[in-house]
């Protein structure tokens, strides 16, 4: 697969103005998913007639139809694209047609776009996590990170945490191989920085300036904590990419141990940002995006699930 190397912008034949966007969320129960109520508010408010719809495959009955099958519906059904969440991020990979230069070097894609009969995948997720840190935790210390997970989530949370400043990367995940693999891949990428897979949370906690959640663990259906609580330290920040609840047991038990926290909202909203772009050529306003997280929030149940999307 290629790498992509257009705009955006360049791959639009008409207008953005001019079209109906359908876009969706391809992904395992997600059926409280705020980025349906973010994409299309901001598509009203830009005067584009806009639907995102839920691609559901806990849905789809005992059996789901094969990835590759769903992926063809979706492009014969007319859609611009769609977004991508747990468990698909790396699956999708080897059914696409090109890879952009991010998600070629992470290895995970959350945004895929049709355009001239092919399927583009994308990464807004490091983006996203990136300004969702650069935001929220600025002024930290940064020398040693550990990160708790190397799925798809895990590698694009690496790549926005070593381009942030930190040192040493100190990779876990119960799938030893994938955290050997996430690790290759950076130095690959020609990282001048550290990583370093390791298994004793408890040694690599200890010498950590902060701590990454980037597992599933935490959400309504998996509760639960990635890592003991007494290994947070009070001088160690804490941050997690799940967003619903915004306060995971994670956050609550490091808040409460008197760890500075960043909950996983910032990273929902930018990342959608950056994914609306690809969708439809035009710059999406973040504050108005932000706006409709919060106020899809005020009118659900605040015990939602949501991991990135």
């Amino acid at each position: 697969m290629a790498s992509l190397a257009t705009t955006t912008a360049e791959k639009w034949e008409t207008p953005p103005s001019s079209r109906r966007i359908l876009v969706g969320l391809l992904g395992r129960g997600i059926q409280l998913s705020r980025t349906p109520a973010m994409h299309e508010a901001e598509a009203r408010a830009q005067g584009l007639s806009c639907v995102y719809t839920l691609l559901d495959t806990e849905m789809m009955g005992k059996t789901a139809p094969p990835l590759a099958d769903l992926i063809a519906f979706a492009g014969h059904f007319g859609f611009t694209g769609f977004n991508v969440t747990f468990p698909y991020k790396q699956e999708i990979i080897p059914l696409l047609d090109e890879l952009s230069e991010a998600a070629e070097i992470l290895g995970s894609v959350n945004t895929v776009v049709f355009r001239g009969g092919r399927r583009i995948g994308h990464n807004t997720d490091k983006w996203g996590f990136k300004e969702n840190f650069r935001h929220g935790l600025a002024g930290e210390k940064r020398r040693k990170v550990l990160l708790l997970g190397a799925g798809g989530a895990g590698a694009a949370v690496a790549q926005a945490l070593i381009e942030s400043g930190v040192e040493t990367l100190l990779v876990t995940d119960l799938q030893v191989d994938r955290a050997e693999a996430l690790a290759s891949r950076l130095r690959l990428a020609g990282r001048t920085q550290k990583v370093e897979v390791v298994s004793d949370l408890a040694e690599a906690s200890a010498r950590a300036d902060g701590i990454v959640n980037a597992t599933p663990v935490g959400m309504e259906k998996l509760p639960g904590m990635p890592i003991a609580a007494d290994l947070l330290r009070p001088e160690c920040w804490v941050a997690d990419i799940v967003y619903l609840p915004l306060e995971t047991e994670l956050l609550r038990e490091a808040r409460q141990r008197g760890c500075r926290t960043l909950s996983g909202e910032g990273m929902a909203v930018f990342q959608a940002v950056r994914a609306f772009e690809l969708f439809t050529g035009l710059a999406p306003d973040v504050e108005r995006m932000k706006a409709a997280f919060a106020a899809f929030g005020r009118v659900r149940d605040p015990a939602d699930t949501g991991l990135g999307q």
